[in-house]
């Protein structure tokens, strides 16, 4: 009889793809998934370290667990993760629930770790940076999600050391992964029914493998999946804005299955505090890129990243901010108060005051939300393509995502899960777009 994990998962995109390779991996020694923590033999909280009081929740977290198993045997507890990474030794005696400790370079020693522990009950914590050994094992077990759109890890690390972020600290430094080997896990996402793939690192557009002399890029990358039968649509994140590259704006124009959204954080439209925050760009080179690329294709729409009350910023580099937005009408956009990262640069400079960092936000947010809100205005009574990816649970609705990542909800048969369809876009909201079928859709899909 097979044992039970549940697998709970914070953060970005990259964390979603790791849990899921960790569900592959464990699937070796005997565990199958579970959707309910009552039949958990195995508990992993798979962390980030990125947001504000990351480390309290997850002894939150484990506390919760604790409790639900008061009267019942102790699963065997791991946390995983970047914050597991960046704590390593210190949660284990913080927290004796907690079993083993494993950083997201380690997870090909995973099984080895569970299985010494069963057998000597020893905690222990594996922290290394062995991002080549990691993939190279993860390579030979077949990615076997099965969803219509998957993420696809091609890059992981940091050498930007931006004063803010500790994902330097916590993934390492960059790691290309071969290119064969990315190309083979697609074409198996493929085979397992996936139509939409996710290209993902921490700076995905830093993708750099050296083979046999040549210099390999995210754009050569993108033009290989363009060639892959199956996929319709290809997609990357996250970027930055210095690995930009002219061979990969031009991506823009040669392939017909990148999706014309571009995710490009740039956390300040000042260039004063882009500076303060070792950014290494300035906002006249994101203007660049904005221009090059609407020119290149008017129909491409772009969303970022801010980060509002960083310490230095005044009332001038605020603006400026706003005239950026005001510029680009980003279709889509997070916004977050400056939150020191203990060990960063930034930790140890003078924050600014709270309430004016507060109502900083709510003004930036207004403005975002509003060109959010405009852009999906603009799309009602207009028929758009989409790729329905699931039935909405109890709702007997479809989910699907239009070329913006926006998602669009519509009725319709499950026999259209997986399939781009035409829906006319009926009414929308800040976040969210509703349609009805095409008729010339209903009837291909019948």
């Amino acid at each position: 009889m097979s044992k039970k994990v549940f697998l709970k998962t914070f953060g970005c995109q990259m964390n979603v793809y790791d849990s899921n390779r960790i569900l592959d991996v464990l699937k070796i020694i005997g565990y199958e998934k579970s959707e309910s923590l009552n039949r958990a033999d195995c508990f992993v909280l798979n962390t980030c370290h990125i947001r504000d009081k990351a480390k309290e929740k997850v002894y939150h977290e484990i506390g919760r667990v604790r409790e639900f198993f008061l009267n019942k045997n102790k699963p065997l507890v791991i946390i995983a993760g970047c914050v597991a990474q960046a704590e390593n030794t210190e949660m284990l005696k913080r927290e004796p629930y907690i079993d083993l400790v494993i950083g997201p370079q380690s997870y090909h020693k995973l099984n080895e770790i569970i299985l010494k522990f069963e057998k000597n009950k020893s905690k222990n914590q594996i922290t290394d940076f062995d991002t080549i050994e990691k993939f190279n094992y993860l390579s030979k077990i077949r990615n076997k999600k099965s969803k219509v759109s998957s993420f696809l890890t091609i890059q992981e690390g940091c050498n930007k050391f931006c004063h803010f972020c500790v994902v330097p600290y916590t993934r390492g430094p960059e790691y290309s992964r071969p290119f064969d080997q990315i190309i083979n896990e697609a074409k198996s996402l493929v085979q397992n029914g996936s139509k939409e793939i996710i290209l993902l690192g921490q700076n995905v557009n830093a993708y750099n493998y050296v083979d046999v002399n040549k210099k390999l890029r995210l754009s050569d990358l993108i033009m290989s999946l363009e060639n892959i039968d199956g996929i319709e649509r290809i997609r990357y994140t996250t970027s930055h804005p210095r690995d930009m590259s002219k061979d990969l704006l031009d991506c823009y124009k040669e392939s017909k299955k990148l999706m014309p959204l571009v995710h490009l954080p740039i956390q300040s439209g000042s260039n004063k505090i882009l500076r303060l925050m070792n950014r290494k760009h300035k906002v006249e080179d994101y203007i660049y890129i904005f221009n090059y690329l609407k020119e290149i294709n008017s129909k491409i729409e772009f969303s970022s990243d801010f980060i509002i009350g960083y310490p230095g910023e005044e009332i001038e580099d605020f603006e400026n901010t706003l005239k950026l937005i005001d510029m680009i009408k980003f279709i889509n956009s997070y916004s977050f108060i400056f939150s020191a990262r203990p060990g960063t640069t930034a930790s140890k400079l003078k924050p600014i005051d709270e309430n004016v960092s507060k109502d900083r936000l709510k003004i930036i947010q207004e403005k975002l939300f509003g060109y959010q809100k405009l852009k999906n205005k603009a799309l009602e009574n207009k028929y758009i393509d989409v790729l329905v990816e699931n039935e909405m649970k109890g709702q007997n609705k479809l989910f699907s995502r239009n070329e913006y990542m926006n998602s669009v909800i519509l009725e319709g048969e499950k026999n259209l899960i997986g399939k781009k369809v035409q829906v006319k876009i009926t009414k929308s909201n800040q976040n969210t777009l509703f349609g009805e079928l095409n008729s010339k859709s209903k009837n291909k899909a019948a």
